[in-house]
């Protein structure tokens, strides 16, 4: 690359980490204020604010009126701008289906059809279709913790095995589903089809969503039958999902979908009742509001990513990879790496993706990485990183619900520990089909 490279242009990311990471430590660990998650004391958005002051101040032989042009720039990627809409769709959706009675309906309708002896394996299964149609992995451990630890009392089974359970089928559907954050923005960034990289995708999660399940059973097999209970649904509730995940899986566009989605729990809704001509809008208003953080910090990120690519910020990182990782393969793992530290850093999966995929792109061009498998691993490895961190929201969330400590689901999540070997056999052993020629 003919730019220079600069490491002193990566001081923003550096200010951004000592900001959320330090206060997050701090706040979680060291001195817990009662009642507030650490992580969640100071701002993402002002931190990523900060940041940016820092980028602005940074190269005084750029004007400040460039540097504004070159957020501009960023900020106005055709990717990004779309990014920007689906989240919104997809914000809408999600108010309106858990208003609708959708998510509750569709787990209990799953959960009334398995056998009592498979409750655990069960609940893995619910958890990943669940999240699949939902989008969110947040949203689907919010409805199914309060389950699985009613499950867990009333038969006597392990609950942090319950709940990592949930967590790990949580995780595999919000790195398949088309309609999750992190899959728009992974394929987005990366200028790739959602369905060539849920193809890509699926050669990975699913092997290791198979064999969890397997173990799953084996347990279930081996300890004694668990009383389910009886859990109330409404048919017609559930149904839009199913049609929404068929749709996805066909390859039918995003913005189709999630119309078609609003659409048909706006129906289910008025003729079930769950839904009135106010809470309609309450929820859609909700739902959408509900990811304006995430657009905000994407805009940051955007603007951020321009100031540090035009100070030379990405060829220093893309040097220190080229030194350390050889050959695609190695970019590959560099890539793989990138993200599950701005995951650890962030403690949020789409926020991780958002910072690594313009490096992750420059990393995927150099070393002529097909960009279904950047997409792939921009996905897969931050949600690796965030079904593990006990201070993400996935487990603080789980762990709360519950009345577990976060630690203590730790030692039983082993779909994204299976995830990570599969990732790592995936790049060893068929690195080779995802280099372009």
């Amino acid at each position: 690359m003919h730019q220079k490279s600069n490491p002193a242009a990566l001081l923003p990311i550096v200010v951004f980490l000592i900001l959320y990471l330090g206060n997050g430590i701090f706040f979680e660990y060291i001195h817990p204020l009662e009642g507030q998650m650490g992580f969640y004391i100071i701002s993402v958005v002002v931190a990523f604010t900060v940041a940016l002051a820092v980028a602005l101040l940074q190269n005084r032989r750029i004007s400040f009126d460039e540097k504004i042009h070159l957020c501009a720039k960023g900020i106005g990627d055709d990717n990004i701008t779309i990014m920007l809409f689906i989240f919104l769709l997809a914000g809408a959706f999600s108010g309106i289906a858990k208003e609708a009675g959708g998510a509750s309906s569709t787990a209990n309708l799953l959960l009334s059809i398995i056998p009592a002896q498979f409750a655990i394996p069960g609940l893995f299964i619910i958890a990943c279709l669940i999240s699949m149609a939902m989008g969110t992995s947040v949203g689907t451990i919010s409805v199914l913790v309060p389950i699985a630890a009613a499950v867990s009392e009333s038969g006597g089974l392990h609950l942090p095995l319950c709940v990592a359970t949930v967590v790990g089928g949580s995780m595999f559907g919000d790195n398949l589903s088309f309609i999750s954050d992190t899959t728009i923005a992974a394929t987005n960034t990366q200028g790739v089809q959602m369905k060539d990289k849920f193809r890509t995708n699926m050669m990975i999660a699913l092997p290791a969503a198979v064999l969890t399940l397997i173990i799953l059973i084996i347990y279930a097999v081996t300890h004694k039958a668990a009383a389910i209970g009886d859990y109330p649904y409404v048919l017609p509730q559930a149904l839009p999902y199913f049609v929404v995940l068929a749709l996805a899986i066909i390859g039918i566009n995003v913005f189709i979908v999630l119309g078609i989605g609003i659409f048909l729990f706006l129906a289910v809704g008025f003729m079930t009742g769950s839904l009135t001509y106010v809470t309609m809008f309450a929820a859609l208003g909700g739902g959408t509001s509900g990811m304006y953080e995430t657009m905000i910090v994407t805009i940051l990120v955007a603007s951020i990513g321009a100031l540090i690519k035009a100070n030379g910020g990405f060829t220093a990182i893309l040097e220190f990879i080229q030194k350390h990782f050889h050959g695609a393969r190695g970019g590959m793992f560099g890539i793989g790496l990138l993200t599950i530290l701005m995951d650890i850093a962030t403690a949020n999966n789409t926020v991780a993706i958002v910072m690594a995929a313009p490096i992750a792109k420059h990393i995927s061009t150099e070393y002529r990485i097909d960009p279904k498998q950047t997409a792939s691993l921009l996905d897969t490895c931050s949600c690796i990183a965030q079904g593990i961190i006990p201070y993400g929201a996935q487990l603080l969330i789980a762990a709360g619900l519950c009345g577990l400590s976060s630690v203590n689901i730790i030692p039983y999540l082993f779909y994204p520990y299976l995830l990570a070997v599969f990732v790592v056999l995936s790049i060893v052993f068929r690195g080779d089909r995802y280099t372009l020629k």
